[in-house]
Protein backbone atom coordinates (compact mmCIF):
# COMPACT_ATOMS: atom_id res chain seq x y z
CA UNK A 1 0.00 0.00 0.00
CA UNK A 2 1.64 3.42 -0.95
CA UNK A 3 1.42 6.32 1.05
CA UNK A 4 -1.36 8.17 -0.74
CA UNK A 5 -3.15 4.45 -0.75
CA UNK A 6 -2.94 4.86 3.02
CA UNK A 7 -4.10 8.53 3.15
CA UNK A 8 -7.24 7.96 1.02
CA UNK A 9 -7.89 4.57 3.11
CA UNK A 10 -8.04 7.01 5.61
CA UNK A 11 -9.99 9.38 4.50
CA UNK A 12 -12.72 7.43 3.10
CA UNK A 13 -13.61 6.00 6.57
CA UNK A 14 -12.73 9.41 8.04
CA UNK A 15 -15.33 11.21 6.53
CA UNK A 16 -18.14 9.33 7.35
CA UNK A 17 -18.55 11.51 10.91
CA UNK A 18 -18.70 15.31 12.01
CA UNK A 19 -14.92 15.06 12.48
CA UNK A 20 -13.04 14.03 8.75
CA UNK A 21 -9.60 13.88 10.66
CA UNK A 22 -10.06 11.23 12.81
CA UNK A 23 -11.90 7.77 13.09
CA UNK A 24 -14.56 6.72 15.25
CA UNK A 25 -15.16 3.56 17.00
CA UNK A 26 -17.50 2.64 14.56
CA UNK A 27 -15.74 3.94 11.44
CA UNK A 28 -12.68 1.59 12.68
CA UNK A 29 -14.98 -1.18 13.10
CA UNK A 30 -16.21 -0.95 9.33
CA UNK A 31 -12.82 0.09 7.96
CA UNK A 32 -11.87 -3.78 9.93
CA UNK A 33 -14.61 -5.05 8.34
CA UNK A 34 -14.36 -4.13 4.65
CA UNK A 35 -10.45 -3.69 4.14
CA UNK A 36 -9.17 -6.51 6.71
CA UNK A 37 -12.13 -8.88 6.11
CA UNK A 38 -9.76 -12.05 6.43
CA UNK A 39 -7.67 -11.25 9.82
CA UNK A 40 -9.47 -13.66 12.83
CA UNK A 41 -12.48 -11.91 14.02
CA UNK A 42 -10.74 -11.93 17.28
CA UNK A 43 -8.84 -8.96 15.78
CA UNK A 44 -11.44 -7.61 14.19
CA UNK A 45 -14.47 -5.35 14.19
CA UNK A 46 -16.26 -8.91 13.53
CA UNK A 47 -15.88 -9.00 17.80
CA UNK A 48 -17.27 -6.65 20.03
CA UNK A 49 -14.78 -7.04 22.81
CA UNK A 50 -11.41 -7.23 19.96
CA UNK A 51 -13.16 -3.80 18.08
CA UNK A 52 -12.47 -2.18 21.53
CA UNK A 53 -9.43 -3.53 22.43
CA UNK A 54 -7.73 -2.45 19.12
CA UNK A 55 -9.51 0.86 19.27
CA UNK A 56 -8.08 1.45 22.56
CA UNK A 57 -4.86 0.51 21.85
CA UNK A 58 -4.72 3.00 18.89
CA UNK A 59 -6.45 5.84 20.92
CA UNK A 60 -2.73 6.33 21.75
CA UNK A 61 -3.75 10.06 23.26
CA UNK A 62 -7.14 8.49 25.00
CA UNK A 63 -9.27 11.16 22.97
CA UNK A 64 -11.50 8.63 22.00
CA UNK A 65 -10.63 8.84 18.53
CA UNK A 66 -8.12 7.19 16.24
CA UNK A 67 -6.08 10.44 13.92
CA UNK A 68 -3.96 10.08 11.30
CA UNK A 69 -0.71 9.34 13.17
CA UNK A 70 -2.52 6.53 15.44
CA UNK A 71 -3.54 4.72 12.39
CA UNK A 72 -0.52 4.86 10.86
CA UNK A 73 1.36 3.47 13.44
CA UNK A 74 -1.43 0.78 13.17
CA UNK A 75 -1.10 0.23 9.94
CA UNK A 76 2.63 -0.04 10.55
CA UNK A 77 2.25 -2.74 13.01
CA UNK A 78 0.38 -4.71 10.80
CA UNK A 79 2.52 -4.77 8.19
CA UNK A 80 5.64 -5.74 10.60
CA UNK A 81 3.74 -8.76 11.72
CA UNK A 82 2.81 -9.64 7.92
CA UNK A 83 6.39 -9.02 6.72
CA UNK A 84 7.67 -11.74 10.53
CA UNK A 85 4.65 -13.93 9.64
CA UNK A 86 5.98 -14.26 5.71
CA UNK A 87 9.43 -14.64 6.42
CA UNK A 88 8.76 -17.21 9.28
CA UNK A 89 6.79 -19.05 6.43
CA UNK A 90 9.23 -19.15 3.75
CA UNK A 91 11.80 -20.54 6.02
CA UNK A 92 9.70 -23.71 6.39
Amino acid sequence: VSQMETIAIFDKYAKTADNTQTLTKAELKTHLEKELPKLPPKTTGKNKDANDEVFRNLDENGDSQVDFKEFVIFVAALTCCCHKYFEQKAAK
